[in-house]
């Protein structure tokens, strides 16, 4: 075992990973380099070792158990992430170990909508569903209608799209594309420039990229023009 981590950087915040398979590896992966402090936790050496350079402190322990993670110091930290999916017993029983230890943001990943149910009834505040998700997104963007897709829990969401034809060499408000289509575009891109808000004076062109927010079926719809 490492040394007990420390509760946090400057500027950063506490974090433990738990599982350092594919997923959970790279959540610790990316939260170090955002400049937080991480502890990685696996009961599998091998992956222990494997991260041993690339994290502030990597150590194998039984998950599972509330007094070891009590020991390395879980219970003094922010957040905690389980990255762990295929064994169900295992990531159900971590997510409990960590609500006994009164962890206050609980992120879990699931692999089916019943163990999702589980890891919420268990203590878990955000439940993810990584290839769900990603199968989503990836079948949104594949048609190239979408340029990127952001969908949130209340069937809202935001994506990057290119400026439909009516709407092109108008402003926004003679276009009217919030009462026609139910969307509001946030901002436009175009080659060669930053971002800008949109406005009701704003004249997106054709080839800009709009940023486009709404509900889900909306949106979709807007950039299927």
């Amino acid at each position: 075992m490492s040394a007990r981590p420390r509760r946090r950087r400057s500027g950063g915040d506490s974090v433990a990973v738990i599982g350092l398979g594919r997923f959970g590896g790279a959540v610790a992966e990316h939260l170090g380099r955002l400049g937080h402090s991480v502890l990685g936790i696996d009961e599998d050496l091998a992956l222990v070792q494997a991260w041993g350079e690339r994290l502030t402190h990597v150590v194998q322990a039984d998950s599972t158990d509330a007094d070891a993670l009590r020991r390395l110091g879980v219970n003094e930290m922010s957040h905690a992430v389980v990255g762990i999916g295929a064994d169900i017993e295992a990531s159900v029983l971590t997510v409990l170990a960590l609500s006994e230890l009164g962890v206050p943001d609980i992120w879990a990943k699931a692999i089916s909508p019943n163990h999702g149910r589980i890891l919420e009834r268990t203590g878990a505040h955000h439940v993810v569903f990584p290839e769900a998700d990603m199968g989503e997104r990836v079948a949104n963007l594949v048609t190239g209608k979408l340029m990127d897709f952001i969908e949130f829990d209340d069937g809202f969401a935001i994506v990057r799209t290119r400026t439909p034809a009516d709407a092109a060499g108008r402003t926004l408000a003679a276009s009217a594309l919030r009462s026609r289509f139910g969307v509001t575009v946030v901002a436009v891109k175009r080659s060669g420039r930053d971002f800008a808000y949109a406005t009701p004076e704003t004249v997106p062109e054709a080839g800009d990229q709009l940023i486009v927010a709404g509900h889900t079926a909306q949106v979709q719809a807007f950039a299927g023009l």
